[in-house]
């Protein structure tokens, strides 16, 4: 069973109206597909309680890369190589 403050997407496209005047009202609506929360519809400058971003987005420190045994490249080289890509002939002709 929906809570209250869930709107199956398919409602939202129905009744688009009647859901942003609840929010308008001060509401924060959840959007659902198949019973399963996909997204919120906030009033502007009101909070959800859950972040914009559920996934980490500080800094995670400097990347290890493996060394792939290839050529050293320049920069111009990268450059040639990146411009061949979108040509007919592709990289392989670089």
């Amino acid at each position: 069973m929906e809570g209250a403050n869930e709107v199956p997407l398919r409602e939202l496209n129905q009744q688009t109206s009647r859901v942003m005047a609840r929010v308008a009202a001060g509401e924060t609506v959840t959007i659902t597909k198949d019973g399963v929360p996909i997204g919120d519809i906030v009033p502007r400058g009101g909070r959800s309680g859950r972040p914009s971003y559920p996934f980490r987005t500080d800094g995670m420190g400097p990347l290890d890369l493996p060394d792939l045994d290839g050529p050293a490249l320049t920069d111009r080289e990268i450059d040639e190589v990146l411009r061949g890509m979108g040509s007919a002939g592709g990289a392989a002709d670089v």
